[in-house]
């Protein structure tokens, strides 16, 4: 009677054991998560985007005058030295080609011309005689006034007649001179490209650096005949630098001169310092790379560093900035990966006594990686990263091992 009772109780306990074990293999385990623990921590929220290097001054020297230019005798980088350096060197140009109505026009003025020099050497000579009668007119009347044969006004009028001639002699040569001049000038303007070509040593003109500093780009470098006003070298001080931004018009709304920001992805291991100076109240539109017409409005900012940390930048330098629009030195933040949409509001999951815990909250600015809890999350909560969709307010949960 004992003996079959425990082989019941045995037979009982097995099966109640296999039972367990079944139920236990069939029952839901708790899901693993990966936790993040909310703390107060200083929260900074920046807007980014690509700049550029640029110094603030770049002169741009253009030819005073048309001519020839000789080639640059300059190099990218190379320094100068204001009112000194010698930047472009400028000679006469050649003349233009005549066609045949101009060269025929040309040809009538030097015969025009030649004409006009000999009528005016004829009146040198016509002069000349008349000075000639009127001196020996006066020797006449000299002798006669010292006989007193003659009244005295004849020889004053004999004088007169030798001034007035004197005066007629050099009026004569100077019309000559004139119009020899007039027939160089005539037979000038026969001249061809190639011909007369020689060079003079004060035939140049030498432009100078009006600043110091270093050539930037030199746009005229061959020698070649250049207009007046034409644009040869850029000159700027790379110790005069500044930055950039291109923001879009949605995010530099939210910058202010005076803000602070990181300059990254310069090329040097470490960020620089700088800030704001001024936000143009101009925007632009700007085609993206995906094709999309975008509001642009240029940031510029000025660097806070010492000058040796940022030196080896240069002019129109690709640069990141992030520009801190708002900073918050003790806030509750929570993970961005925590968050998700709960009807109109954002909400977390938080593990509370083994379990998921649905908890709506307000949140105030964010960046890429926290947002500022408003309500709804205390300091020291957990809340679970990147939720799935099996976790669902009441479900399991344990903390996923490290």
């Amino acid at each position: 009677m004992n003996g079959g009772w425990v082989r019941r109780l045995v037979w009982t306990a097995a099966a109640l054991g296999v039972a367990g074990a079944f139920a236990w293999a069939l029952a839901p385990k708790p899901a693993l998560v990966d936790l993040a623990t909310i703390a107060r921590a200083p929260l900074e929220v920046t807007v980014e985007d690509e700049g550029v290097t640029r110094i603030r001054e770049v002169y741009t020297i253009s030819a005073p005058t048309s001519g020839r230019m000789q080639r640059s005798p300059l190099t990218v980088g190379d320094a100068v030295v204001a009112n000194q350096t010698v930047v472009a060197r400028f000679e006469p140009g050649d003349p233009v080609f005549l066609d045949a109505r101009t060269r025929r026009v040309a040809e009538a003025a030097v015969e025009a011309a030649k004409s006009g020099v000999a009528l005016a050497e004829t009146q040198v000579d016509q002069a000349r005689s008349q000075l000639a009668f009127a001196r020996s007119d006066l020797r006449r009347a000299t002798e006669l006034a010292e006989h007193r044969t003659i009244a005295e006004r004849t020889l004053e009028k004999a004088r007169l007649d030798v001034a007035s001639g004197e005066s007629a002699v050099a009026s004569a040569l100077a019309t000559l001179e004139v119009r020899r001049r007039e027939l160089e000038s005539a037979r000038a303007q026969l001249i061809q490209p190639g011909e007369g070509s020689e060079r003079s040593a004060a035939c140049c003109i030498d432009v100078r650096a009006p600043v110091s500093g270093r050539v930037l780009r030199i746009i005229a470098e061959s020698e070649q005949v250049v207009a007046a006003g034409s644009p040869l070298v850029e000159i700027g001080d790379p110790g005069d630098l500044e930055i950039v931004v291109d923001l879009l018009s949605r995010d530099a709304v939210r910058v202010v001169p005076g803000a602070m920001a990181r300059i990254e992805s310069w090329g040097g291991e470490e960020s620089l310092a700088a800030r704001v100076r001024r936000v143009e109240p101009t925007g632009f539109t700007k085609v993206s790379a995906l094709g999309i017409e975008e509001q642009r409005v240029k940031v510029v900012l000025d660097f806070a560093d010492r000058p040796e940390k940022w030196s080896r930048l240069g002019h129109v330098f690709r640069i990141v900035a992030r520009i801190v629009v708002w900073r918050g030195d003790d806030e509750i933040g929570v993970p961005i990966g925590a968050l998700f949409r709960s009807g109109e509001t954002w909400a977390v999951f938080v593990l509370r006594d083994g379990r998921a815990a649905l908890r709506p909250i307000e949140i105030g600015e964010r960046n890429q990686r926290f947002a500022r809890i408003l309500s709804g999350l205390a300091e020291g909560d957990r809340v679970i990263l990147h939720p799935s969709d099996a976790i669902r307010d009441g479900t399991r949960a344990d903390p996923r091992p490290e």
